[in-house]
């Protein structure tokens, strides 16, 4: 009896397994994309904070860091790059679309400066962003402006000196006294909003350092009626106790 031939499969279309790997792998990517997409944003800033070593990092509350916040703490923790970056400082503490109507973006950057100091970064804002003429109490606007800097603060464990200067011919009795008590109320409020208290010192100088010309004479500046906020951001060795 002859034996029965077997039948030979049809040869398969190798081009269909090409398209369908194709097919998978696209599948795959969009996938892998919409997961990102979707991703916690508080993740991503915590690995990128990592990986630029951001030494007074302290991250608090539900443990989400504001990209921005991280950027302005990345600034001032460089304190030999503000020369170059003041403007840059002041747009991300104070952007255009955050600004009540009655402050103009003019008027701010006329009445803040942002100063290189030796161990850190000074923020400095005259006493017609922060106080009416002559008190020492902070205004709803300066509350304002104070509340900008509190996210920022809390990203750093820098030491803080709030400095008050007044001009010596200002009509008030004591300028000492009352450069003393606007530097107090600007830590108060600070303080009240939960930047640690043991974080902060106090100075106040009255007329004692106006504002110096290039030949290095006393000129009549706003901004010799001032408040510095100095953040000691440059870490000496060994770090801070």
């Amino acid at each position: 009896m002859a034996r029965k031939k077997k039948e030979r499969c049809p040869p398969l279309a190798l081009w269909l397994v090409t398209f369908s790997d194709l097919v998978t792998l696209l599948l795959t990517f969009f996938v892998l994309l919409l997961t990102m997409s979707s991703m916690d944003n508080a993740i991503l800033t915590k690995v990128t904070l990592h990986t630029a070593d951001l030494g007074l990092l302290d991250k608090r509350g539900s443990g989400r860091v504001n990209v921005k916040e991280r950027l302005i703490v990345e600034l001032i923790e460089k304190p030999w790059e503000v020369l170059d970056k003041k403007q840059r400082i002041k747009d991300l503490l104070f952007p255009d679309d955050t600004l009540p109507e009655e402050m103009e973006k003019s008027e701010l950057d006329k009445n803040i400066e942002v100063l290189q100091k030796e161990n850190g970064v000074a923020l400095v804002f005259t006493d017609n962003l922060l106080f009416a003429p002559g008190a020492s109490e902070l205004s709803t606007r300066g509350q304002f402006l104070m509340d900008r800097l509190i996210p920022m603060m809390t990203q750093t464990d820098a030491p803080i000196n709030v400095a008050g200067y007044t001009d010596v011919a200002e009509d008030v009795q004591d300028p000492l006294a009352l450069s003393g008590d606007r530097a107090l109320s600007v830590l108060t409020y600070l303080v009240g909003e939960g930047v640690p208290n043991k974080r902060f010192s106090l100075s106040a100088y009255g007329g004692d350092f106006p504002v110096l010309d290039e030949m290095g004479r006393p000129v009549d500046s706003d901004m010799n009626r001032r408040v510095e906020i100095y953040l000691k951001t440059a870490r000496p060795i060994g770090g801070y106790q």
